[in-house]
């Protein structure tokens, strides 16, 4: 593989619950850092695959600390410092031990001012793909914007793109997402759906798994991938169809599996992996 995976968009700190029970109850919390595409990155990063991250954080002590956690992981960062901004803050409690609750304080974050002017266009140009999520596409017009300048730049340098629709609910208490999900899918090389997400985008049974994988190839992505959870996952290209049983593990945390399945997969695909 030559060139590397450019992912942006919105990392935010997490204060995470130490203990299990509601945030009413426990005494202590964790800091740490979180966001879908840089979740992407990292898991690229630890699979041995050259990966650029970009972003707006605000120019205060969690921005810094996303920046500085997201280097960690071997992933080259290219991020504006926003003075006017704070950086955006995601909260999670363990009401059980084998359930999560997650709340996010991103209202006019310094992510969701990104702009086309924070992306180098020379890191689009030179990258062997380029991922995009729905999530960043639905922080804000501007967001919005640079994600379609980002797809269109690729497109005319020749450069794959995946998407992830990663919806979000709480970006989406007015307006309906699905156009705005065709449109992005309907330009991606690849494209990657949960069940749910992938009957908001194509319309079909959320049951139906091969009429979910129609509706998506036939928006035009020459790769469709549908993420079932614990009933593993099927891709679908013009050669045929592959289906994967889910690993069995202990469950510690959903938030940010399906970002760690589509690492993994985009990881392979780089390499030429059937």
């Amino acid at each position: 593989m030559s060139g590397h995976v450019l992912t942006f968009g919105e990392t935010m700190g997490l204060f995470r619950a130490a203990e299990i029970g509601g945030l009413d109850d426990v005494d202590s919390a964790r800091i740490a850092t979180g966001g879908a595409d840089s979740n992407v990155a990292i898991g690229l990063s630890r699979l041995g695959v050259r990966t650029v991250w970009t972003g707006r954080v605000g120019a205060d002590a969690l921005g810094r600390r996303v920046l500085r956690d997201i280097r960690g992981q071997g992933v080259e960062v290219r991020a504006v410092l926003d003075p006017d901004a704070m950086t955006g803050l995601m909260v999670k409690e363990k009401p059980t031990a084998h359930t999560t609750r997650v709340w996010f304080y991103r209202a006019g974050s310094a992510g969701s001012r990104l702009e086309p002017a924070d992306i180098d266009p020379a890191l689009v140009d030179s990258a062997a793909l380029v991922h995009v999520t729905g999530i960043t596409a639905s922080l804000s017009d501007s967001a919005r914007d640079t994600v379609r300048w980002v797809i269109e730049r690729a497109r005319a340098s020749g450069v794959p793109i995946s998407f992830d629709v990663n919806h979000r609910s709480a970006l989406w208490r007015a307006g309906d997402p699905a156009p705005l999900y065709r449109e992005l899918a309907s330009a991606a090389d690849l494209c990657f759906a949960g069940e749910d997400e992938a009957a908001l985008l194509t319309g079909a049974d959320p049951d139906d798994s091969e009429a979910q994988l129609d509706g998506m190839l036939a928006l035009g992505a020459s790769t469709a991938v549908l993420k079932r959870g614990v009933n593993g996952s099927i891709a679908r290209d013009a050669t045929g169809r592959v289906e994967r049983p889910a690993l069995c593990v202990p469950v510690v945390d959903t938030v940010g599996a399906g970002d760690a399945y589509v690492a993994g997969f985009l990881a392979g695909w780089l390499r030429g992996d059937p």
